[in-house]
């Protein structure tokens, strides 16, 4: 990580604490017609992050890591387009049963304008946000990119890094490799050393089996 702000990573939960963000409590409010690309959509969950989560994999990735379980996320004009109010009607009616909110990649920052303006409103609201990037935390702070920083602002805790094949490492929840880190945007979370992966399989009616979480991908394929 070759920035000014060094934040050092060594296996552990580094805290950056910033951005100290308050809730408000406002009614939600209709967004001009903004739209977003994604691949799945999990209303609620326990794998993606502390708590009961309503989880966004955005669809879209431009860094193609070698050994990445999503790569049928990587192609843009793939998976389906929304209205991010759409989505932001379907947070509201889980809003009672879920802590906060996580998006996923594919690459979040590539959709920066609509991601901005969703965790922007859900904030609001009390529910929390974690975003997984591959890019580095000091790269997107640096930038100007106003939808950048609306999500940056608007974040409690951001996981940066790409994935490195050459680096696995399953210890910690939420993560695959030992380069990427857990940086605290607000004061919600200090640190998460008492959570630890998991697993969720969902089998449907028509035969399709989907999984979420954190595993060993390998073991997973000598299941089927």
């Amino acid at each position: 990580n070759t920035i000014n702000k060094t934040i050092k990573n060594d296996r552990k939960y580094q805290p950056y604490l910033g951005n100290k963000q308050k809730s408000i409590n406002r009614k939600y409010v209709s967004l001009k017609k903004m739209k977003i690309r994604i691949n799945r959509i999990l209303e609620k969950t326990v794998c993606e992050g502390p708590g009961k989560r309503f989880c966004i994999w955005v669809q879209g990735c431009n860094l193609h890591c070698s050994g990445c379980a999503n790569q049928e996320l990587w192609e843009s004009n793939a998976g389906r387009e929304y209205e991010t109010s759409e989505i932001l009607e379907r947070i509201k009616k889980r809003s009672h049963e879920i802590e906060g909110i996580t998006f996923l990649g594919g690459e979040p920052f590539l959709q920066a304008s609509a991601v901005a303006e969703i965790v922007g409103e859900v904030k609001k609201h009390g529910l929390s946000v974690l975003v997984f990037t591959g890019y580095h935390y000091e790269t997107l702070s640096e930038g100007k990119d106003i939808s950048v920083k609306k999500i940056l602002n608007n974040t409690d805790v951001l996981i940066d890094g790409n994935f490195e094949q050459r680096e696995l490492d399953l210890s910690r929840p939420w993560v695959g490799s030992g380069n990427q880190r857990f940086i605290f945007l607000s004061d919600r979370y200090q640190d998460f050393a008492e959570e630890r992966n998991r697993l969720e399989i969902r089998i449907h009616r028509d035969g399709r089996i989907e999984m979420n979480g954190m595993a060993d991908i390998d073991e997973i394929r000598t299941w089927f």
